[in-house]
């Protein structure tokens, strides 16, 4: 073929496949099952997050994009099931505005284990010995030692705990944190032989209600967060201000927790603490439990891990971890005013605390992993967090917080994968600021 020849089918190509794309502004409504709207839930197409949008109090959604047909939309919340719809179906509603309703799905699975029948001869040391050995060796099989590069979508949602009369719990967020990430994953090469994850941030986005923008506004302005920082002598914060984007600091801690396979690997021989239980013919639900008690019993955490498992295969389905941490602080410590203020906004409160002296918090984190397989081996596809925490203080002041956190995985390379350079990690993620009325 003449290269003239060759220049002009390329040409007529590109034109044709500008003429598939579907440019639009893609609006709706995201509900549960109830018919109650969804705020703060994430809407964004599956090859370019970067254009998505956030839900407001009614569940509405707009943003605009070139798109074609079979290109996919995402729909996603903390504690439901993942929604997809393609560009074609999307706009095949015609002139009413469609609404994507999302099943719920649980992130803890407590529920699942207390309505499992323990089995005594389950619970025997030799038959516990030789199914932790069995899901082991499936283990081993299953998840491979190589390099993998995921891209994600992480979404972090604060809100208050306490609600006001006549107000539903999607309408308590105040606000939400996404980011646009890429993570390099090396098995089994970080410290005592857990996971190293490199994270790179690439875009965030910060929703925010008109008024708790206001009032971020206000705090931010007087430098806070800058003063705190600066004051700060813990290492992590030092490293978290300085050398890391510290918005990504969150987001990264997400997804680098729940090392499955390496806790499984470091309490299967402790036979004495693990249950086993039957959830049906086809899934067995292994509970390990562990208590850390450290600075005689002021800091205290227990972890009660879920592997749920294909009963004949013994592969790994789900993880869910469960974990209760309770801190007490002897004689208390003095908050400065910026700190005051800082969990003044986190609680959505508008009265100042005075003379707030931090005894004891308590927090309730339940986190699990969906996992995936491609070409015979298991990878991350989603991971999701909830935390439910009071920090209390002298006087019976009390600030609840609740964090809500989701990954999901919308690309995945295990094949010639590069580390992640220096520069890469540290760099200042862009952000935009986006208002939800």
């Amino acid at each position: 073929m003449k290269k003239g020849y060759f220049y002009i089918i390329c040409i007529l190509y590109a034109i044709l496949s500008t003429l598939t794309l579907q440019a639009a502004v893609y609006q709706g409504y995201v509900r549960d099952e109830k018919g109650a709207p969804i705020a703060y839930a994430t809407v964004y197409p599956e090859l370019v997050p970067e254009w998505g949008t956030a839900t407001n109090n009614d569940g509405y959604f707009s943003f605009e994009g070139s798109l074609t047909p079979d290109s996919r939309i995402i729909f996603s919340f903390i504690g439901y099931e993942k929604a997809t719809m393609s560009v074609a179906r999307f706009l095949a509603s015609g002139d009413s505005l469609p609404v994507i309703v999302l099943r719920e799905q649980p992130i803890a699975l407590e529920e699942t284990v207390v309505a499992a029948k323990k089995s005594k001869q389950k619970n025997k040391r030799k038959q516990i010995s030789t199914l932790l050995h069995a899901v082991y060796v499936q283990l081993e099989a299953d998840f491979p030692d190589e390099t993998a590069r995921y891209q994600i979508v992480s979404d972090v949602r604060m809100q208050s705990a306490g609600l006001e009369p006549g107000q539903d719990s999607h309408s308590a967020v105040w606000g939400m944190e996404q980011m646009i990430a890429n993570i390099v994953v090396q098995p089994e090469t970080g410290k005592n032989g857990q996971d190293s994850v490199q994270f790179q941030g690439r875009y965030c986005k910060r929703f925010f209600s008109a008024e708790k923008r206001a009032q971020a506004d206000s705090i931010l302005a007087s430098n806070a967060i800058e003063r705190m920082e600066k004051k700060s002598k813990h290492k992590f914060m030092r490293k978290a201000a300085n050398a890391v984007d510290s918005g990504v600091v969150v987001h990264h801690a997400l997804f680098a927790m729940g090392n499955m396979r390496y806790d499984f690997e470091q309490t299967m021989t402790d036979w004495r603490h693990w249950t086993v239980s039957n959830e049906s013919e086809t899934e067995t639900v292994l509970t390990h439990t562990q208590t850390i008690s450290k600075y005689l019993g002021c800091f205290k955490v227990t972890y009660l891990r879920h592997y749920i498992v294909d009963s004949k295969t013994y592969a790994v389905r789900r993880f869910s971890e469960h974990a209760e941490v309770k801190i007490t602080i002897p004689f208390g410590v003095k908050l400065n005013p910026d700190q005051l203020q800082i969990l003044n906004l986190i609680n959505m409160g508008d009265k100042q605390i005075e003379k707030f002296r931090l005894k004891k918090a308590h927090a309730n984190i339940d986190y699990n992993t969906i996992y995936q397989r491609r070409d015979g081996h298991v990878y991350t596809l989603e991971k999701n967090m909830l935390v439910n925490a009071e920090i209390l203080g002298s006087k019976k002041a009390e600030i609840p917080i609740v964090v809500k956190g989701t990954q999901r995985v919308t690309d995945l390379q295990t094949t010639n994968v590069q580390l992640l350079k220096a520069d890469e990690i540290t760099r200042r993620v862009p952000r935009q600021i986006v208002e939800i009325y």
